[in-house]
C-alpha cells in the first residue's frame, strides 16, 4: 500500500510549478499571435518588464476567472501599458487557433473597463512546441486529459510569472487573484532584473472550479489521500524506529550473553 501511495504522489508531483527564479527564458522562440503574424518572444515583449500567463482558450476551469481578474486589476493599475510593462498570454493546448486568440483578446481587452492600449496585451498560440519549451523553462507544469466522450483538457495551476526585459524570472504570483499593488511591485522590480523569493503558495490543487456554480469545489478526496499517506508514511518510519530499537537490544544481550560465557 505504501508503495503504491508513493508512486501515484511521485506521479503527480510534476504539476504545479517548479519554480526557476533568476533563470533565462529563451527569447528566441517563435509564436502566432492575434493577427496570425510569426514574431518571437523578444519582440513581443519589447524590451519592457512583462507579465506572463500560461493557459489555453477553451479552458472551463480556473483559465477564464484568472484572466478576468488579471483584466480588472490591468484596470486598476497605476502604470501606463505598454511603456511600463507588457502583457502576454501563451496557449500551451495543441490545437487552438490565432481566430480564438483573437476573440479572447477582445473579450479580455474589453473587460479592462477604461481605454487600454491593446499592443500592450498579446494572445498568442505556439509554434513547433514553442509554448511547451516556454512553459518548462519557467517551470509550469499541466497535463492533457481526454474524456469518455473525446473532450480534450489541461490540468494546470494558476500563476502570474512576470519576467525582466531581458528575460529573466523574477517573480511568481499564485492564484486567481492579485492585488494591484502586488503586481505593480513585481513589475517594478522586474524593471531592476530584481529577484524576489515567493512567500506563500495557495494550494489550488485542493479545489476545482464548478462553471455552471461559478465557484470553486474543496476537493476532500485529495485531503484525504495526503492525509492518508501521510499516516501510512509515519507508521512505516514508526516500524523502522521500533525495528531498530529492538536490534540494538538484541546487541547489547547477545554482548552481556558473550561477556558472561568469557567470565566463567
Amino acid at each position: 500500500m505504501l508503495l503504491s501511495l508513493l508512486i501515484t504522489f511521485l506521479n503527480a508531483a510534476p504539476l504545479g510549478i517548479e519554480e526557476k527564479l533568476g533563470q533565462m527564458v529563451p527569447l528566441d522562440l517563435t509564436f502566432i499571435n492575434e493577427k496570425s503574424e510569426r514574431v518571437t518572444l523578444k519582440q513581443l515583449m519589447d524590451g519592457k518588464p512583462t507579465i506572463l500567463t500560461l493557459n489555453y482558450f477553451r479552458c472551463s476551469g480556473i483559465c477564464s476567472p484568472q484572466l478576468n481578474d488579471l483584466a480588472k486589476t490591468l484596470g486598476k493599475l497605476q502604470l501606463a501599458e505598454n511603456t511600463d510593462y507588457k502583457v502576454i498570454t501563451v496557449s500551451f493546448a495543441e490545437n487552438e487557433t490565432a481566430e480564438l486568440a483573437t476573440a479572447k483578446r477582445k473579450n479580455q481587452l474589453e473587460s479592462i473597463g477604461r481605454d487600454y492600449v491593446a499592443d500592450a496585451w498579446h494572445f498568442v498560440i505556439g509554434e513547433n512546441n514553442s509554448s511547451g519549451q516556454l512553459a518548462d523553462s519557467v517551470g509550469f507544469r499541466y497535463e492533457k486529459t481526454v474524456s469518455m466522450t473525446g473532450q480534450v483538457d489541461y490540468i494546470h495551476s494558476a500563476s502570474l510569472i512576470v519576467l525582466s526585459p531581458e528575460g529573466k524570472v523574477t517573480r511568481y504570483l499564485y492564484g486567481i487573484t492579485q492585488a494591484p499593488i502586488d503586481l505593480k511591485m513585481a513589475i517594478y522590480e522586474a524593471a531592476n532584473g530584481t529577484v524576489r523569493p515567493t512567500i506563500a503558495k495557495p494550494l489550488l490543487f485542493c479545489y476545482s472550479y464548478d462553471p455552471e456554480a461559478k465557484k470553486y469545489i474543496f476537493q476532500w478526496e485529495k485531503i484525504a489521500g495526503v492525509v492518508m499517506l501521510t499516516i501510512v508514511f509515519g507508521f512505516f518510519l514508526y516500524l523502522i524506529k521500533i525495528g531498530r530499537k529492538e536490534d540494538d537490544r538484541n546487541v547489547k544481550e547477545d554482548n552481556h550473553h558473550t561477556k558472561g560465557e568469557n567470565n566463567e
